[in-house]
């Protein structure tokens, strides 16, 4: 079976423009990204750590470009499935030799796909998953608010939605805060201050539990919102 969704190529809809954009950032980039981000995509082990799927359970990731995640993931919980989404060719081409190289095409599959409006079911024959995690992608999409939406549809009632992403840095030095700042945006990344607030609010709305913390001094967020049983959200 391969790590590749055959279903991909089949939506007109995709994001051109942002695939174009992507492929043009990562084309070099993803040759050496996991050895580069290591250093400050802080969080990223916890978030899986926390993840705790069942046997059988099904788990996507928005974002998951390299497949870092995924692999990583997989191995820790062999009796899971794995899905990943990613609007970069360039970034997939990558998951999909690291997925192939470690022979874990029958528990992770990959697909090329929008993470503000996506269909799992033509993707990967799956109507919902246990758990959705995202990874400091959120900073990357200008709509992240529409991926909030897009991931909190597709979880089943009681399952939950990881994310860890840049913060607001309000716990470190004054002078290092508009440095990174500057620095995050020469990649087109914005960290989103807001987060909190429409977590909260998609969790009062749900009656979801909601945990939130802002770990390394504010450098990242970190949030877990778990669904109750009963009917998915609107």
């Amino acid at each position: 079976m391969s790590a590749y969704s055959r279903d991909i190529g089949a939506d007109s809809s995709w994001p051109v423009e942002a695939t174009v954009r992507m492929n043009r950032m990562y084309r070099r980039q993803r040759h050496i990204y996991d050895g580069t981000r290591r250093y400050y995509l802080l969080g990223r082990d916890r978030l899986i750590a926390d993840l705790r799927p069942n046997a059988g359970a099904n788990v996507l990731e928005i974002g998951c470009g390299t497949g870092r995640n995924l692999v990583h993931a997989a191995r820790l919980y062999p009796q899971a499935r794995f899905f990943g989404i990613d609007v970069s060719t360039e970034m997939l081409t990558s998951a999909i030799s690291a997925i192939s190289r470690r022979d874990l095409t029958r528990q992770i599959r990959v697909a090329h796909g929008d993470a503000t409006a996506f269909d799992p079911q033509p993707l990967f024959g799956v109507t919902a998953f246990d758990h959705v995690m995202i990874s400091y992608s959120l900073s990357m999409i200008p709509d992240w608010r529409g991926v909030l939406a897009a991931a909190a549809s597709c979880l089943r009632p009681g399952g939950s939605l990881h994310i860890v992403d840049f913060g607001n840095q309000e716990r470190l030095p004054a002078v290092t805060r508009p440095l990174l700042r500057r620095w995050l945006a020469m990649f087109d990344v914005t960290p989103r201050d807001e987060l909190q607030r429409v977590l909260s609010a998609t969790a009062d709305a749900a009656g979801a539990d909601l945990r939130f913390e802002r770990p390394f001094r504010g450098y990242a967020q970190y949030a877990v919102l778990a669904l109750p049983p009963g009917p998915t959200l609107p």
